[in-house]
């Protein structure tokens, strides 16, 4: 339902999932999903700070969620942390770094921010989104060419505006 922008109804879902079963740590990552899409981002935490309590398994995934909903309210210092404690849940999981390197161009932060997307890329090199958010950074620091290359690479791999 989430995906089909149907976000009030399947936050009344992971709702009755949470009910039925208030331990099972991956419906309360979901109500956070959904909860952020609504624009209830003090909900979102809280629903992503009880999955992290529940189970270290769903723990990175929350956590990486929990950073994108602080780095919306604009607190970066507080994202980054949390994307941090997501790298350091597990290691292959790409998103952490690319949604790092977001929260540091963010900050002007622009080799750091770099460095994070070039992390992700090593994780996972099909990732788009990454190429892009890379190429976006280059830009802003004068280097046209390697911008370039990797906007190509994003492209390549699907990336749509």
């Amino acid at each position: 339902m989430i995906e089909l922008g149907e976000y009030e109804e399947a936050m009344g879902c992971f709702s009755k999932a949470i009910e039925l079963d208030p331990k099972f740590a991956w419906s309360w990552c979901c109500k956070g999903d959904a909860l952020y899409d609504l624009g209830k981002y003090d909900e979102a935490i809280k629903a992503y700070d009880e999955a992290i309590e529940l189970d270290p398994e769903v723990a990175a995934m929350a956590w990486n969620n929990k950073g994108a909903t602080l780095h919306k309210l604009g607190r970066y210092d507080e994202a980054i942390k949390a994307y941090d404690r997501a790298i350091g849940l597990d290691q292959e999981f790409a998103w952490p770094w690319n949604k790092k390197g977001l929260a540091l161009s963010d900050q002007g932060k622009y080799d750091e921010a770099i460095r994070a997307y070039d992390k992700a890329i090593d994780l996972d090199p099909r990732l788009a989104d990454v190429w892009n958010n890379k190429g976006e950074v280059l830009i802003k620091i004068g280097r046209d060419t390697e911008a370039k290359t990797a906007f190509a690479r994003a492209k390549e791999l699907g990336y749509r505006e």
